[in-house]
């Protein structure tokens, strides 16, 4: 065996990133269903990125209501380590100190800075309203942000109260964006979209030769509008 064959190429990383409404009409089975969700594909991205060979897989999740705040505030977590805590829900809908929060952290000085480099983040989005602060300024911002552009993006519209067009705009593509009625379909797209979400982000692709960025959207949203029509039965009965 030659030297050669003793190293280890690293990795590069991807990050899963939940941006979570926690406002006060969250309460109750909305809220209840995204911490069980979510706390049931831990161990699911956890197997994904032991089995990817391209990329680790890492998680960070933001909450916000009056303001946001990080829930993973030290950076990125590998599966194996990350421990969810359960969100409470009270308050406003600032997704404007949200994106604001996302664009200070999707930098190489901060939560993009693995040594090994890093993928494009997968974000995902879930809320059940409209935003209560100037979302559309600090949306303007991060949209400047490369991180955040060469990401793939969904979101989850929580119920009909949740302001669609809002969410498309976070996207960029109504077809990034999938609307549910009640627990059990909210936990069951919590999880599809949490696992192919990452499994889109992290192949390799060489984006500035083939649009491999924005293949990856357009498969993310394939695979989104693909689901929604298998869980249209589950979700037709509304429960909040």
């Amino acid at each position: 065996m030659s030297l050669l064959d003793k190293v280890e190429i690293p990795r590069r990383t991807m990050t899963l990133f939940f941006l979570i409404d926690a406002s006060g009409s969250m309460d109750g089975s909305k809220i209840g269903a995204v911490n069980a969700a979510i706390e049931e594909v831990i161990p699911m991205l956890r197997e994904l990125s032991e089995e990817n060979a391209d990329a680790q897989i890492k998680i960070a999740a933001l909450a916000f209501s009056d303001g946001a705040r990080w829930l993973t505030p030290s950076g990125p977590v590998e599966p194996a380590q990350f421990h969810w805590n359960p969100v409470y829900a009270n308050g406003l809908t600032d997704l404007g100190a949200a994106c604001a929060e996302l664009n200070a952290k999707l930098s190489t000085k901060a939560f993009m800075k693995e040594a090994s480099g890093s993928y494009a983040p997968a974000i995902f989005l879930l809320s059940d309203g409209a935003p209560t602060d100037d979302w559309e300024l600090a949306l303007g911002a991060l949209r400047q942000n490369n991180w955040f552009r060469a990401g793939v993006k969904a979101a989850c519209a929580i119920g009909e109260d949740a302001d669609f067009d809002v969410l498309a705009e976070f996207t960029g593509a109504h077809e990034a964006v999938l609307m549910t009625h009640n627990a059990a379909a909210l936990k069951k797209m919590i999880k599809f979209v949490s696992v192919r979400a990452s499994q889109v982000a992290s192949k390799s692709s060489n984006a500035s030769a083939a649009g491999g960025d924005e293949q990856k959207q357009i498969e993310l949203n394939e695979a989104l509008q693909e689901f929604s029509v298998e869980i249209a039965q589950d979700d037709a009965q509304e429960e909040w």
